[in-house]
């Protein structure tokens, strides 16, 4: 119901043309990517960095940087309907910030907190780079077929 009402509201086309559009800008289109990367290396990091032995931090990592990796798709790919989510990534990376003194176990070591903080304040920068370039581009005038001209 709710959704129905929301599809034939005035102003969806000019909604979805200005994320479209924020989405086509080369900068945004950088972030997104450069996001996408950082959640692949935190997926993959316990492998490269060597914490492997630390399940939990391992299993953390894993999960979390999956999550980041679909979150930039999502965001590259169809940022129309996906741009209400942008402001999970920096939450991700302060997350990813804290989780080796978080998680269970004896996991803050030397490579864990290095590979974690970094890629935390990577990924918690490129988030708000994301947020704030959807809301921050230019909006090309969009005519609907319901709108007088």
């Amino acid at each position: 119901m709710a959704g129905e009402t929301m599809g034939m509201h005035p102003d969806i086309m000019e909604l979805r043309a200005k994320y479209e559009l924020a989405a086509e800008a080369p900068t945004l289109r950088a972030v997104t990517g450069l996001t996408f990367l950082a959640g692949l290396y935190l997926a993959i990091s316990p492998w490269v960095v060597g914490f492997n032995g630390f399940t939990t931090l391992a299993a953390n990592n894993l999960i979390v940087g999956i999550a980041v990796a679909m979150l930039a798709l999502g965001l590259a790919s169809a940022s129309e309907r996906t741009h209400g989510i942008a402001w999970i990534t920096p939450l991700i990376g302060v997350w990813t910030i804290i989780s080796p003194w978080v998680v269970s176990g004896n996991v803050a070591t030397t490579g864990t907190i290095w590979s974690n903080v970094v890629t935390g304040v990577i990924t918690l920068l490129l988030g708000l780079g994301a947020m704030f370039g959807m809301n921050r581009s230019p909006v090309r005038p969009v005519r609907s077929a319901n709108r007088p001209r």
